[in-house]
């Protein structure tokens, strides 16, 4: 019982301890709070005192007077160009695919791809051996039958000889020679030709292959006669016509670009998929190919001497559009807010007709927070 009595005992000296350590540690804040508080008003005391005797010396800037850090460009007159963009293709009025007149195998192939053909130069031949041996049988029955004529001829000339015998004579000549023309034109269907001055692009037959009438067997292309061709949507009929300004860019050949202008536009609208087609002229060159994808940028305005910036630096407030731009004022640097008419915008730039001029600094980066008189550094 002795040692109970002795434990609650310690139990509340230690309490007493502890709570009148915690009243300490709160009198010491407070008064670490007052020492703080009083420091505080002495260092705002001489900062108020500094800048009294700064303004009193004729310091023209203000401790509350913010300054940014912009970046300026000058406005300057230039081209500027609004394009319609659209997907097209290579083509050409001379790229043609070339069939067979007639059926039958192979038998003879002479040229490659590659290679440089002529109007009516043979391609290749089919197997026309039933119409070779009618040929060499018309042919001996021809050279009978003009004997024959002629020793008539001969006859009725010195008016021996019935008139009956020279006109059947010359009638069994002439029926020989008129077969003999036709079997020589379906000989000529045994042939393939090229109807065009060009380059074998491709050969789709091989020898001893089977082919048939309107099966492809040769593709020549004449790359002197290449153009490129767009379908548009119907909504630009009224801004494209023959003779605009069009800037051609090939993705597949190293994004080369060139300028020509608009060759052809159709004057019917495509009743399926609404558009019309145009035609662009390109210049004899071996790396087009047909079928190849163009990007045509057609120029539907052109302005000479505009004022163009970027399209980021115009900003919009209640239905007017507005810049800013870098001017000198009481000796300071302030941005000034312009209102802008803005005309046509392409990608990145836009076209403005009126509020800056040439000579102008324009402000391009950290105009997004400036407000009008601000004070600016750059």
């Amino acid at each position: 019982m002795k040692k109970i009595t002795g434990f609650i005992l310690l139990l509340a000296v230690i309490v007493v301890i502890a709570s009148c350590g915690g009243d300490n540690a709160i009198e010491a804040k407070k008064k670490k709070i007052e020492k703080l508080r009083t420091e505080q008003a002495d260092i705002t005391g001489q900062i108020k005192t500094l800048e009294e005797e700064l303004a009193a010396a004729g310091d023209s800037s203000k401790s509350n007077e913010r300054t940014k850090l912009v970046a300026v460009t000058p406005v300057a007159q230039q081209v500027f160009e609004h394009y319609i963009d659209v997907q097209g293709r290579v083509d050409g009025d001379e790229n043609t695919t070339i069939s067979a007149r007639a059926m039958g195998p192979v038998t003879k192939v002479f040229v490659k791809s590659g290679m440089q053909v002529k109007v009516g130069q043979i391609l290749a031949e089919l197997d026309a051996q039933m119409v070779k041996t009618q040929l060499a049988d018309l042919n001996s029955t021809l050279s009978f039958v003009t004997d024959v004529y002629n020793k008539q001829k001969a006859l009725w000339d010195k008016q021996v000889g019935s008139e009956m015998q020279y006109l059947t004579a010359k009638n069994n000549k002439e029926s020989v020679e008129l077969k003999l023309a036709t079997l020589n034109e379906t000989m000529d269907m045994y042939r393939i030709k090229s109807p065009i001055n060009g380059t074998v692009d491709e050969v789709f037959l091989k020898i001893g292959q089977n082919v048939a009438p309107g099966m492809p067997c040769f593709r020549v292309v004449n790359f002197n006669s290449l153009k490129v061709k767009a379908d548009v949507a119907e909504t630009y009929a009224q801004n494209i016509q023959q003779g605009n300004e069009v800037i051609l860019f090939f993705p597949d050949l190293n994004n080369q670009t060139m300028r020509s202008t608009i060759s052809f536009t159709s004057k019917v609208i495509n009743e399926m998929r609404r558009t019309f087609t145009i035609e662009a002229a390109l210049p004899s060159d071996k790396s087009f190919i047909p079928n190849m994808i163009a990007v045509l940028k057609i120029i539907d305005y052109k302005a000479p001497a505009a004022i163009v910036v970027p399209v980021n630096t115009v900003q919009n407030n209640e239905g007017k559009s507005h810049v800013f731009v870098a001017v000198n004022k009481d000796g300071k640097t302030i941005a000034e807010k312009r209102e802008v008419k803005v005309g046509r915008t392409y990608n990145d730039k836009a076209e403005l007709l009126s509020g800056i001029n040439a000579g102008d600094l324009l402000i391009t980066t950290g105009y997004q927070d400036l407000n009008n008189n601000e004070v600016i550094k750059y």
